[in-house]
């Protein structure tokens, strides 16, 4: 009898995770093959998203017709090749793609023909099994450098979790007799009343970011397995938290469900305030409870720029674009700069200038709005909450935005911003208008 094989050769490739996925499907459609191709780029998105969801079955050429291109629910695939033309002009925008930009991809996306569910496969060229997987070379300064960067996150927690209690808090039944509900100022109330009654209350959604949080007794054996120790004295940082004196080890294990966006929290706590008063309801979710599907059939406030597919399915890359913690300006206008990037302090590396992009889109039902309030860090977040609740600078973007419509009496009701905000001790100062576009209908 032959020997068994040895795991070496056995092994099965490394599986490719949703965010694998998520991230080739980004470098995909942010190409030249498909950044200026809405219709394409729709439709892999949306055929895409129903994969991910496990709706792959029910794809066909009529959904695709009625989703993407508008066709109606008396669309007949047979007289109308709309479909088929489409996904052949995807599939050969995908082969010039990892012909040309994508030739080094490690994961490509095909659309077999015929079908409408995209494949994604590894490189066969760079195909890894678990147990090929390299050990780590960095060098160790780089890595200490790394690790204290994402651990530099875990002094936010326990704030964080305050605020997230006070939320839930806010949430629930108060003896006390509610304030009257009033009318917004009329300053607000035009940028707001998409979302103020009659209309149903927006679902707001504040991000989860990935992080490494400081471990401690309550862990399970299986958590504290996978933790990254570092000494305590690689973390002067940390002496005056209360992690350094209670913990004998700083061993930090990851998690994507801890919630750390402080200006996010603070930003939502004046939203629900803002909306309490108007008698509207304030339902607040994280982000990885909400998909797409549960998004685009309300009105909804999306916050932090995390979400997996948010960024790719809302905003607008023809005028200013948020892409790995750059703010891009694909078409200057005069005194406009093409990028825009946070400032920090020569001296003590501290933020001191940071940018947030809000947009209010349409979603499916054009009755119902999608307003993106994103800040390069949390801070920018804060600071343009702050700015959209606040009469005197709303007029000020009022007034941008009246400048725009050819008749300068009409705002357009798709738009973008661009603000700015000061940033000292990691708390947003003052913050103006940079820039704003409209957004077609």
């Amino acid at each position: 009898m032959e020997p068994p094989l040895t795991s070496q050769h056995s092994a099965s490739p490394l599986p490719i995770s949703l965010f694998e996925k998520r991230e080739e499907l980004r470098r995909v459609l942010e190409s030249k093959h498909f950044a200026r191709a809405p219709k394409k780029t729709r439709f892999l998105e949306f055929v895409s998203e129903q994969a991910f969801l496990g709706n792959g079955d029910s794809l066909n050429e009529y959904l695709i017709g009625v989703e993407v291109y508008g066709r109606g629910s008396g669309f007949n695939a047979q007289e109308d090749p709309i479909v088929r033309v489409q996904a052949h002009e995807i599939r050969r925008s995908l082969k010039q793609y990892y012909e040309e930009d994508g030739k080094d991809s490690l994961i490509r996306i095909d659309l077999p023909a015929g079908h409408y569910v995209p494949i994604f496969d590894r490189n066969a060229a760079e195909e890894v099994t678990e147990a090929e997987l390299p050990v780590e070379q960095t060098p160790p300064g780089s890595r200490f450098r790394a690790r204290l960067h994402i651990a530099l996150t875990v002094a936010l927690a326990a704030t964080c979790l305050l605020l997230a209690v006070f939320l839930v808090a806010r949430g629930r039944p108060n003896r006390q007799p509610a304030p009257p509900v009033t009318a917004l100022p009329d300053d607000l109330e035009w940028f707001w009343s998409p979302f103020l009654p009659p209309a149903n209350g927006p679902v707001i959604v504040i991000p989860n970011h990935p992080l490494l949080r400081a471990a401690h007794d309550g862990d399970s054996p299986q958590t504290l397995a996978g933790g990254h120790e570092i000494p305590k004295s690689s973390l002067p940082e940390f002496r005056d938290t209360i992690h350094f004196r209670e913990l004998k080890r700083f061993l930090f294990v990851p998690s994507l469900t801890d919630f750390t966006s402080v200006g996010e929290t603070l930003g939502v706590v004046r939203l629900c305030r803002m909306f309490y008063r108007a008698g509207q309801s304030c339902n607040v979710q994280q982000s990885r409870l909400v998909n797409f599907e549960e998004i685009k059939g309300e009105n909804a406030i999306l916050l932090g720029g995390s979400q997996a597919w948010s960024g790719r399915v809302f905003l607008n890359v023809e005028g200013f674009h948020l892409q790995s913690g750059v703010i891009l300006n694909r078409n200057p206008q005069q005194g406009e700069k093409p990028e825009y990037k946070a400032e920090f302090d020569p001296v003590t590396n501290q933020l001191t200038r940071d940018y947030a992009l809000v947009l209010m889109l349409p979603n499916e039902k054009k009755e119902n709005r999608v307003l993106l309030i994103y800040g390069i860090y949390t801070q920018g977040s804060q600071a343009a909450i702050e700015f959209l609740t606040n009469p005197e600078q709303m007029r000020e973007l009022h007034k941008a935005l009246i400048g725009l419509s050819p008749d300068h009496k009409t705002i357009p009701t798709y738009f973008q911003a661009l603000i700015a905000t000061t940033v000292e001790n990691s708390v947003p100062g003052t913050s103006s208008l940079v820039a704003v576009r409209a957004i077609p209908d």
